[in-house]
């Protein structure tokens, strides 16, 4: 789990598919975010990544958009590098 004061570095954005891909720091672990909302506060959910992942997303947006697709749907909640609370947000 990243400690709170982790600084996540976007190294790439798509605005068409509302995503973002970047590093976090200290622990230099990889990710993709999404935005989300639950009403009261718009916030991102960051899933962590292989470095491998990583190098593809950056290059490669279909497949990124494919993976926060399915961060959408919920079916990586594993990779989640903060779990949400009880009032999880939404995708937007």
């Amino acid at each position: 789990m990243p400690s709170d004061d982790g600084t996540f570095d976007d190294t790439y954005f798509s605005r068409q598919d509302r995503f973002s891909v970047g590093t976090e720091r200290p622990s230099g672990r990889f990710y993709l975010s999404i935005p989300v909302s639950n009403g009261v506060v718009d916030y991102e959910e960051y899933y962590e990544l292989t470095e491998a992942q990583y190098e593809v997303f950056v290059t490669d947006r279909a497949s990124a958009a494919t993976f926060a697709e399915e961060c959408r749907k919920h079916e990586h909640d594993a990779l989640l590098l903060r779990k949400p609370g009880a009032n999880r947000g939404t995708p937007v």
